[in-house]
Protein backbone atom coordinates (compact mmCIF):
# COMPACT_ATOMS: atom_id res chain seq x y z
CA UNK A 1 0.00 0.00 0.00
CA UNK A 2 1.51 3.36 -1.26
CA UNK A 3 1.76 6.36 0.68
CA UNK A 4 -1.28 8.83 -0.48
CA UNK A 5 -0.46 11.80 -2.61
CA UNK A 6 -1.43 15.34 -1.44
CA UNK A 7 -4.43 16.47 -3.69
CA UNK A 8 -4.50 20.50 -4.29
CA UNK A 9 -8.39 21.93 -3.29
CA UNK A 10 -9.17 24.97 -3.85
CA UNK A 11 -11.77 25.83 -1.25
CA UNK A 12 -14.80 28.29 -0.26
CA UNK A 13 -13.09 30.24 2.13
CA UNK A 14 -15.78 30.96 4.63
CA UNK A 15 -15.83 26.45 5.17
CA UNK A 16 -14.20 26.70 7.83
CA UNK A 17 -11.61 29.37 7.68
CA UNK A 18 -12.68 32.45 8.35
CA UNK A 19 -15.85 34.78 8.80
CA UNK A 20 -16.18 35.95 5.59
CA UNK A 21 -20.07 34.93 4.82
CA UNK A 22 -21.88 37.88 3.95
CA UNK A 23 -24.00 37.57 7.79
CA UNK A 24 -20.16 37.57 9.07
CA UNK A 25 -20.40 33.75 9.91
CA UNK A 26 -18.21 30.98 9.07
CA UNK A 27 -19.41 27.84 8.46
CA UNK A 28 -18.29 24.62 10.69
CA UNK A 29 -17.63 22.01 7.52
CA UNK A 30 -17.60 18.02 8.82
CA UNK A 31 -15.70 17.25 5.48
CA UNK A 32 -13.72 19.68 5.31
CA UNK A 33 -12.22 19.43 9.12
CA UNK A 34 -11.44 15.77 7.89
CA UNK A 35 -10.12 16.73 4.92
CA UNK A 36 -7.66 19.51 6.29
CA UNK A 37 -4.77 16.57 7.31
CA UNK A 38 -4.81 15.23 3.92
CA UNK A 39 -4.96 17.83 1.24
CA UNK A 40 -3.64 21.03 0.97
CA UNK A 41 -6.16 23.76 0.74
CA UNK A 42 -6.05 27.32 -1.33
CA UNK A 43 -8.96 29.23 0.21
CA UNK A 44 -10.87 31.70 -1.75
CA UNK A 45 -13.87 34.81 -1.32
CA UNK A 46 -14.81 36.05 -4.32
CA UNK A 47 -17.13 38.29 -3.00
CA UNK A 48 -14.32 39.92 -0.57
CA UNK A 49 -11.70 39.72 -3.41
CA UNK A 50 -13.97 42.03 -5.52
CA UNK A 51 -14.29 44.21 -2.62
CA UNK A 52 -17.61 43.63 -0.90
CA UNK A 53 -17.41 43.98 2.96
CA UNK A 54 -18.20 41.78 5.63
CA UNK A 55 -20.78 41.78 6.96
CA UNK A 56 -22.79 42.74 3.32
CA UNK A 57 -25.77 42.99 2.10
CA UNK A 58 -26.84 40.01 -0.23
CA UNK A 59 -26.07 39.64 -3.84
CA UNK A 60 -28.25 37.76 -6.38
CA UNK A 61 -28.50 36.49 -10.00
CA UNK A 62 -31.00 38.39 -12.28
CA UNK A 63 -31.93 37.10 -15.55
CA UNK A 64 -32.36 40.56 -18.03
CA UNK A 65 -32.52 40.23 -21.34
CA UNK A 66 -31.51 36.75 -21.04
CA UNK A 67 -28.28 37.24 -19.84
CA UNK A 68 -27.57 36.47 -16.37
CA UNK A 69 -26.02 39.89 -14.33
CA UNK A 70 -24.90 39.92 -10.85
CA UNK A 71 -26.58 42.29 -8.26
CA UNK A 72 -26.23 43.81 -5.42
CA UNK A 73 -30.44 44.24 -4.30
CA UNK A 74 -29.85 47.21 -1.91
CA UNK A 75 -27.40 49.06 -3.66
CA UNK A 76 -28.74 48.48 -7.21
CA UNK A 77 -24.31 47.64 -7.66
CA UNK A 78 -24.16 45.24 -10.91
CA UNK A 79 -21.09 43.28 -10.14
CA UNK A 80 -21.01 40.79 -13.15
CA UNK A 81 -18.24 42.58 -14.67
CA UNK A 82 -15.79 42.64 -11.41
CA UNK A 83 -16.23 38.90 -10.46
CA UNK A 84 -15.64 37.81 -14.14
CA UNK A 85 -12.94 39.59 -14.08
CA UNK A 86 -11.71 38.09 -10.67
CA UNK A 87 -12.83 34.72 -11.60
CA UNK A 88 -10.26 34.70 -14.94
CA UNK A 89 -7.53 36.28 -13.02
CA UNK A 90 -7.87 33.95 -9.84
CA UNK A 91 -8.18 30.78 -11.64
CA UNK A 92 -5.22 31.95 -14.39
CA UNK A 93 -3.12 32.08 -11.44
CA UNK A 94 -3.84 28.78 -9.71
CA UNK A 95 -1.28 26.15 -11.20
CA UNK A 96 -1.51 22.69 -10.56
CA UNK A 97 -4.91 22.19 -8.56
CA UNK A 98 -7.15 18.41 -8.32
CA UNK A 99 -10.12 19.45 -7.24
CA UNK A 100 -12.76 22.39 -6.03
CA UNK A 101 -15.01 22.58 -2.97
CA UNK A 102 -17.22 25.62 -3.60
CA UNK A 103 -19.90 26.90 -1.30
CA UNK A 104 -23.29 25.51 -2.35
CA UNK A 105 -25.99 27.47 -3.94
CA UNK A 106 -23.84 31.01 -3.28
CA UNK A 107 -24.37 33.30 -6.03
CA UNK A 108 -20.84 33.80 -6.34
CA UNK A 109 -19.59 29.79 -5.73
CA UNK A 110 -22.89 27.37 -6.11
CA UNK A 111 -22.85 24.79 -9.26
CA UNK A 112 -25.90 24.08 -10.55
CA UNK A 113 -27.62 25.11 -7.10
CA UNK A 114 -28.10 28.87 -7.55
CA UNK A 115 -31.56 30.78 -7.83
CA UNK A 116 -31.88 32.82 -10.81
CA UNK A 117 -34.57 35.65 -10.65
CA UNK A 118 -36.70 37.72 -13.01
CA UNK A 119 -35.75 40.79 -11.15
CA UNK A 120 -33.94 42.57 -8.54
CA UNK A 121 -36.68 43.08 -6.20
CA UNK A 122 -38.06 40.41 -3.78
CA UNK A 123 -39.83 37.67 -6.12
CA UNK A 124 -39.69 34.13 -6.76
CA UNK A 125 -37.05 32.36 -8.57
CA UNK A 126 -37.42 31.73 -12.33
CA UNK A 127 -34.71 28.91 -12.93
CA UNK A 128 -31.27 27.71 -11.28
CA UNK A 129 -27.80 27.27 -12.03
CA UNK A 130 -24.44 28.03 -11.44
CA UNK A 131 -22.80 31.01 -9.48
CA UNK A 132 -20.34 32.99 -11.64
CA UNK A 133 -17.33 32.04 -9.97
CA UNK A 134 -18.73 28.52 -9.89
CA UNK A 135 -19.54 28.71 -13.66
CA UNK A 136 -15.65 29.33 -14.47
CA UNK A 137 -14.59 26.93 -12.42
CA UNK A 138 -16.31 24.49 -14.50
CA UNK A 139 -15.63 25.87 -17.39
CA UNK A 140 -12.03 25.99 -17.28
CA UNK A 141 -11.28 22.65 -15.26
CA UNK A 142 -14.36 20.25 -16.41
CA UNK A 143 -12.50 17.43 -15.62
CA UNK A 144 -11.50 18.06 -11.69
CA UNK A 145 -12.71 16.99 -8.69
CA UNK A 146 -15.59 19.69 -8.47
CA UNK A 147 -18.35 19.78 -5.31
CA UNK A 148 -20.05 22.01 -3.36
CA UNK A 149 -19.95 21.10 0.31
CA UNK A 150 -23.52 19.97 1.00
CA UNK A 151 -24.15 17.69 -1.89
CA UNK A 152 -20.84 15.58 0.41
CA UNK A 153 -23.37 14.34 2.42
CA UNK A 154 -24.14 11.90 0.21
CA UNK A 155 -21.98 8.81 0.67
CA UNK A 156 -22.08 7.65 -3.17
CA UNK A 157 -21.23 11.02 -3.94
CA UNK A 158 -18.72 11.96 -1.50
CA UNK A 159 -16.93 8.81 -2.12
CA UNK A 160 -16.86 9.70 -6.12
CA UNK A 161 -15.45 12.82 -5.12
CA UNK A 162 -12.73 11.65 -2.92
CA UNK A 163 -11.57 8.55 -5.72
CA UNK A 164 -11.63 11.25 -8.23
CA UNK A 165 -9.53 13.52 -6.14
CA UNK A 166 -6.69 10.99 -4.88
CA UNK A 167 -6.67 9.52 -8.61
CA UNK A 168 -5.92 12.90 -10.27
CA UNK A 169 -3.52 13.77 -7.51
CA UNK A 170 -1.61 10.61 -8.07
CA UNK A 171 -1.98 11.46 -11.77
CA UNK A 172 -0.78 14.62 -11.31
CA UNK A 173 2.60 13.13 -9.79
CA UNK A 174 2.94 10.58 -12.59
CA UNK A 175 3.14 13.15 -15.64
CA UNK A 176 5.53 15.49 -13.18
CA UNK A 177 8.06 12.72 -12.99
CA UNK A 178 8.60 13.12 -17.30
CA UNK A 179 8.74 9.05 -18.31
CA UNK A 180 6.03 6.81 -20.08
CA UNK A 181 7.14 4.52 -17.27
CA UNK A 182 5.98 6.68 -14.62
CA UNK A 183 2.46 6.46 -17.02
CA UNK A 184 2.48 2.95 -17.45
CA UNK A 185 3.20 2.40 -13.64
CA UNK A 186 0.18 4.51 -12.52
CA UNK A 187 -1.92 3.00 -15.54
CA UNK A 188 -1.10 -0.42 -13.44
CA UNK A 189 -1.79 0.21 -10.41
CA UNK A 190 -5.38 2.17 -11.97
CA UNK A 191 -6.08 -1.00 -13.45
CA UNK A 192 -9.20 -1.79 -11.24
CA UNK A 193 -10.42 1.41 -10.48
CA UNK A 194 -11.05 2.04 -14.18
CA UNK A 195 -12.19 -1.73 -14.77
CA UNK A 196 -15.25 0.08 -12.24
CA UNK A 197 -15.40 3.07 -13.92
CA UNK A 198 -15.14 2.74 -17.74
CA UNK A 199 -13.29 -0.14 -19.44
CA UNK A 200 -13.46 1.47 -23.17
CA UNK A 201 -11.46 4.06 -21.90
CA UNK A 202 -9.17 1.51 -19.64
CA UNK A 203 -8.31 -0.09 -23.27
CA UNK A 204 -8.18 2.80 -24.79
CA UNK A 205 -5.30 4.20 -22.36
CA UNK A 206 -3.27 0.93 -22.89
CA UNK A 207 -3.34 1.42 -26.41
CA UNK A 208 -1.97 5.19 -25.84
CA UNK A 209 0.40 4.23 -23.59
CA UNK A 210 1.88 1.55 -25.93
CA UNK A 211 2.89 4.46 -28.23
CA UNK A 212 2.90 3.19 -31.52
CA UNK A 213 2.69 5.75 -33.58
CA UNK A 214 6.03 7.35 -31.58
CA UNK A 215 3.94 10.51 -29.97
CA UNK A 216 5.84 13.21 -28.40
CA UNK A 217 5.81 12.68 -24.24
CA UNK A 218 3.93 16.13 -23.72
CA UNK A 219 1.16 14.99 -26.29
CA UNK A 220 1.10 11.28 -24.73
CA UNK A 221 0.49 12.95 -21.11
CA UNK A 222 -2.12 15.40 -22.22
CA UNK A 223 -4.02 12.69 -23.90
CA UNK A 224 -4.04 9.93 -21.27
CA UNK A 225 -5.09 12.76 -18.60
CA UNK A 226 -7.84 13.50 -20.97
CA UNK A 227 -8.97 9.65 -20.59
CA UNK A 228 -8.48 9.49 -17.17
CA UNK A 229 -10.47 12.40 -16.29
CA UNK A 230 -12.92 10.97 -18.83
CA UNK A 231 -12.94 7.72 -17.55
CA UNK A 232 -13.90 9.19 -13.46
CA UNK A 233 -16.22 11.37 -14.62
CA UNK A 234 -19.73 9.84 -13.39
CA UNK A 235 -19.76 7.64 -10.10
CA UNK A 236 -18.75 3.94 -11.15
CA UNK A 237 -22.31 1.74 -11.15
CA UNK A 238 -22.95 -0.85 -8.31
CA UNK A 239 -23.03 -3.52 -11.11
CA UNK A 240 -19.25 -2.42 -12.40
CA UNK A 241 -18.16 -2.70 -8.83
CA UNK A 242 -19.61 -6.03 -8.12
CA UNK A 243 -18.43 -7.01 -11.19
CA UNK A 244 -15.14 -6.13 -10.15
CA UNK A 245 -15.02 -7.78 -6.76
CA UNK A 246 -15.95 -11.00 -7.94
CA UNK A 247 -13.04 -10.98 -10.17
CA UNK A 248 -10.98 -10.25 -7.34
CA UNK A 249 -12.39 -12.10 -4.98
CA UNK A 250 -10.50 -14.99 -7.27
CA UNK A 251 -6.78 -13.63 -6.13
CA UNK A 252 -8.09 -15.92 -3.03
CA UNK A 253 -10.16 -18.75 -4.38
CA UNK A 254 -7.41 -21.12 -2.82
CA UNK A 255 -6.84 -19.50 0.85
CA UNK A 256 -10.43 -18.62 1.65
CA UNK A 257 -12.64 -21.03 3.64
CA UNK A 258 -15.81 -22.10 2.29
CA UNK A 259 -17.54 -20.36 4.85
CA UNK A 260 -15.15 -16.89 4.20
CA UNK A 261 -16.31 -17.16 0.26
CA UNK A 262 -20.20 -17.40 1.38
CA UNK A 263 -19.56 -14.91 3.56
CA UNK A 264 -18.25 -12.77 0.97
CA UNK A 265 -20.79 -13.79 -1.20
CA UNK A 266 -23.46 -13.03 1.11
CA UNK A 267 -22.23 -9.40 1.63
CA UNK A 268 -22.32 -8.73 -1.96
CA UNK A 269 -25.96 -9.49 -2.13
CA UNK A 270 -26.66 -7.25 0.81
CA UNK A 271 -24.70 -4.68 -0.81
CA UNK A 272 -26.95 -4.73 -4.10
CA UNK A 273 -30.21 -4.45 -2.14
CA UNK A 274 -28.55 -1.73 -0.09
CA UNK A 275 -28.16 -2.96 2.89
CA UNK A 276 -24.05 -2.74 2.99
CA UNK A 277 -21.99 0.11 1.76
CA UNK A 278 -18.86 -0.03 -0.75
CA UNK A 279 -16.46 0.34 2.28
CA UNK A 280 -17.38 -2.91 4.04
CA UNK A 281 -17.03 -4.58 1.06
CA UNK A 282 -13.20 -2.66 0.39
CA UNK A 283 -12.56 -3.70 4.20
CA UNK A 284 -13.17 -6.96 3.79
CA UNK A 285 -10.85 -7.05 0.61
CA UNK A 286 -8.80 -5.17 2.60
CA UNK A 287 -7.86 -7.46 5.10
CA UNK A 288 -7.57 -10.45 2.82
CA UNK A 289 -5.10 -8.25 0.95
CA UNK A 290 -3.04 -7.85 4.51
CA UNK A 291 -3.92 -11.51 5.57
CA UNK A 292 -2.33 -12.94 2.42
CA UNK A 293 -0.26 -10.58 1.35
CA UNK A 294 -1.02 -10.23 -2.13
CA UNK A 295 1.45 -7.44 -2.87
CA UNK A 296 -0.21 -6.88 -6.58
CA UNK A 297 -3.44 -5.98 -5.08
CA UNK A 298 -1.86 -4.07 -1.92
CA UNK A 299 -1.07 -1.48 -5.19
CA UNK A 300 -4.31 -1.53 -6.85
CA UNK A 301 -5.82 1.74 -5.55
CA UNK A 302 -9.52 0.67 -6.33
CA UNK A 303 -8.89 -0.67 -2.60
CA UNK A 304 -7.33 1.76 -0.64
CA UNK A 305 -8.54 4.73 -2.81
CA UNK A 306 -8.31 7.01 -0.37
CA UNK A 307 -7.06 7.61 3.34
CA UNK A 308 -9.20 5.73 5.88
CA UNK A 309 -9.41 8.41 7.64
CA UNK A 310 -12.26 10.18 5.19
CA UNK A 311 -14.24 7.24 5.43
CA UNK A 312 -17.87 8.19 7.78
CA UNK A 313 -18.31 5.45 10.32
CA UNK A 314 -22.33 6.16 10.20
CA UNK A 315 -22.21 6.02 6.17
CA UNK A 316 -25.33 3.49 5.24
CA UNK A 317 -25.78 1.20 2.11
CA UNK A 318 -28.84 2.35 0.41
CA UNK A 319 -27.39 5.03 -1.77
CA UNK A 320 -25.34 2.24 -3.51
CA UNK A 321 -28.36 -0.41 -4.36
CA UNK A 322 -28.42 -1.41 -7.57
CA UNK A 323 -32.33 -1.69 -7.59
CA UNK A 324 -32.06 1.94 -6.58
CA UNK A 325 -29.61 2.97 -9.57
CA UNK A 326 -31.55 1.10 -11.88
CA UNK A 327 -34.90 2.98 -10.77
CA UNK A 328 -32.95 5.92 -11.47
CA UNK A 329 -31.99 5.05 -14.87
CA UNK A 330 -35.57 4.70 -15.36
CA UNK A 331 -37.23 7.46 -14.42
Amino acid sequence: MSAFPTPVVVVSRCLGFEACRYNALVIDDTYVERMAPHVRFITVCPEVAIGLGVPRDPIRIVRMDDEDRLIQPATGRDITDAMRTYAKSCLDELGNVDGFLLKGRSPSCGLGDVKVYAKASEGPPIARGHGFFGRAVVDRFPGLAIETEGRLNSYRLRDHYYVKLFALARLREAIAEGSIAALMRYQARHKYMFMAYDQTRLRDAGRLLANRDGLPLPEIASAYRELVQDALAQPATCRSHVNVLMHTMGYFKVQLSPQEKSYFLEKLESYRAGKTPLASLRDIMQAWIVRFGNAYLAEQTYFFPYPAALVDASDSGKEHSCLAEEREREA
